[in-house]
């Protein structure tokens, strides 16, 4: 059995205002913060001596690493973005961005909001729009009725709002 594991692609290159402005956010506090800290932390464990035995030393440059890579990671991926700041022209279709209410067949309401790969971790009702379910809703307009693939089978909504915010 090989080790070899094909190069996952990134996500979709899109975000909104506030999670560009999170993850500069973490990429500043990462830089001017927290990487100094951790080095001087290093350096000063690196005087004590015998840096083989010295478990400060050890896990510091352990952290550094972490945040290096960290720090390229968000770099990289912050360069690529395209920040979509203005919703769209046509506001009864599903875009990106876009808060979508849908109801269920027993007439539960549920309320998501379609955001880039890089942060619907921020909230519960974020959803991602490489997710199925927000695959499913791109592009659709209000009162459709829309079949969503879910791991227990196959779900029927409606979608009965769209918001988006200025």
């Amino acid at each position: 059995m090989s080790r070899y594991r094909p190069p996952t692609t990134p996500g979709s290159k899109f975000i909104t205002p506030a999670g560009h402005a999170r993850l500069s956010a973490e990429l500043d506090e990462l830089w001017r913060v927290e990487r100094p800290r951790v080095t001087q932390a290093v350096s000063e464990a690196a005087a004590q001596g015998d840096r083989s035995e010295n478990a400060e030393y050890t896990y510091g440059k352990r952290r550094l690493r972490e945040i290096d890579s960290r720090v390229r990671f968000l770099r990289k991926r912050l360069d690529g973005m395209t920040v979509v700041a203005q919703p769209p022209s046509d506001r009864q279709r599903v875009f990106f961005g876009a808060w979508v209410t849908l109801e269920d067949e027993t007439g539960a309401l549920a309320r998501h909001r379609i955001v880039g790969p890089d942060e619907f971790d921020r909230a519960p009702d974020y959803v991602s729009m490489d997710a199925p379910l927000a695959r499913s809703l791109l592009g659709k307009r209000l009162d459709d009725e829309v079949t969503i693939r879910t791991p227990s089978g196959e779900r029927s909504v409606t979608l009965v709002a769209i918001d988006y915010e200025s």
